[in-house]
């Protein structure tokens, strides 16, 4: 296995939340941490110097996107991805199994990960496509985004890919699938899942880490079938991914099932969730660690997030910026936020910069957002270790 050594330091007396230290090759991750996105080698809009300035951790990369562009052999040559981005704390690399989700069922059943990722709680939003993905025993077959060629992805491959890349911990290659789909599917998909993360250990030839994914749909005794057959593995970390259901209470239900399986001495990974409430119902469940496109992707449509008592769990934490009302308002973004933005910026500045096309509002509207979720962990830790969490998440209106 890689080179990880994961420490427990504290944790809630009414509880599963609990800080550790999660040590990597480039550094060390305390936690429970959100993730920042870094889907093609970048937080969009947002620089490495930003990111180290927002006190941000480590940062996880897309290898179906950057297998595609600028391509595994070209980011080898270059030093790595630590290098090629300028980055030298820890990084993660996913496998491309999202994406067989995403470009696939995702499209087919109209649902995804983000606002729609659950079903009975969104309805409507999005009308049903036609997949550009096949997945057999095998592995997966993709149309690139980019220019329709296609290309094949087994575990073999998602782990050489990975390795090029040389994130501090990479993961195995599994099937993410749709919270729509029906038992029969999801338990065949998860044999596959099983085999795949087996065959992604045997092709796993270098010192980074490398994490397993539990898998099973919103099915009980499938993710408990999963659970204890991926922690049986020995990887060095474990990840929970897949359909979480089609409601958020679902999304409970599975962490409750599952997480108890998982070996407490290994960190655990809720992968591809970033809302405010849900961070605080999985950390109180467990979970260590998270990854989210959410802070950045809302920033860019306009919508800042905020803390009690302007940002609660009715408005999701956050309101737009773009609304008249704020066209001439001298505030900050957040009266309760210290970042930069909120500092030397007002509500009308940012406002105009978006009702006028201007790059710069993407990036301090994602500066201030990332802010928010940084200083929200810390916030989340802090209260771990004084014993106060389930205080800090009445605060949130979270209950």
């Amino acid at each position: 296995m890689g080179y990880l050594k994961f420490s427990l330091k504290s944790g809630d007396a009414k509880s599963s939340a609990r800080t550790g230290l999660l040590k990597l090759k480039h550094g060390t991750i305390r936690t429970p941490e959100l993730i920042p996105v870094a889907t093609k080698a970048t937080v969009k809009a947002l620089s490495s110097d930003d990111l180290k300035g927002l006190g941000a951790q480590a940062l996880i990369c897309n290898t179906y996107h950057l297998m595609l562009k600028p391509g595994p052999a070209i980011v080898e040559k270059m030093g790595g991805l630590h290098k090629f981005m300028n980055w030298g704390r820890p990084l993660l690399t996913d496998s491309g199994g999202f994406q067989a989700f995403s470009l696939g069922l995702g499209i087919e059943h109209a649902t995804g990960k983000m606002s729609l990722y659950f079903p009975e709680d969104n309805k409507g939003s999005r009308k049903p496509g036609k997949s550009t993905t096949y997945i057999s025993d095998k592995g997966i077959s993709f149309r690139s985004v980019y220019d329709n060629s296609r290309h094949f992805l087994t575990p073999a491959s998602s782990i050489r890919i990975q390795e090029q890349l040389g994130a501090d911990m990479i993961l195995a290659l599994d099937e993410c699938t749709s919270p729509m789909s029906g038992r029969e599917y999801t338990a065949k998909s998860l044999a596959r899942t099983h085999r795949w993360a087996k065959e992604s250990l045997d092709a796993h030839v270098t010192g980074q880490a490398i994490a397993g994914i539990v898998q099973g749909g919103h099915w009980k005794d499938l993710r408990k079938k999963s659970a204890k057959y991926i922690a049986s593995l020995g990887f060095d970390s474990l990840a929970i991914g897949g359909s979480l259901g089609k409601s958020k209470n679902d999304m409970h239900k599975i962490l409750e099932w599952t997480v108890p399986l998982l070996p407490e001495s290994k960190p655990r990974h809720l992968l591809g969730i970033g809302v405010v409430e849900d961070i605080f119902e999985a950390v109180e469940r467990g979970i260590d660690l998270f990854d989210c496109v959410g802070p950045t992707r809302q920033a860019r449509a306009g919508y800042i997030y905020a803390r009690p008592p302007l940002g609660n769990v009715q408005n999701k934490f956050k309101f737009k910026i773009t609304a008249g009302k704020f066209a001439a308002d001298p505030g900050p973004l957040d009266p309760n936020c210290q970042c930069r933005v909120c500092m030397n910026h007002s509500r009308a500045y940012v406002c105009h910069l978006f009702n006028s096309d201007e790059l710069l509002a993407y990036s301090l509207a994602s500066y201030h957002n990332v802010h928010f979720f940084m200083a929200l962990m810390r916030d989340i830790r802090q209260s771990i270790q004084e014993k106060r969490f389930q205080r800090l998440k009445k605060e949130w209106g979270i209950l």
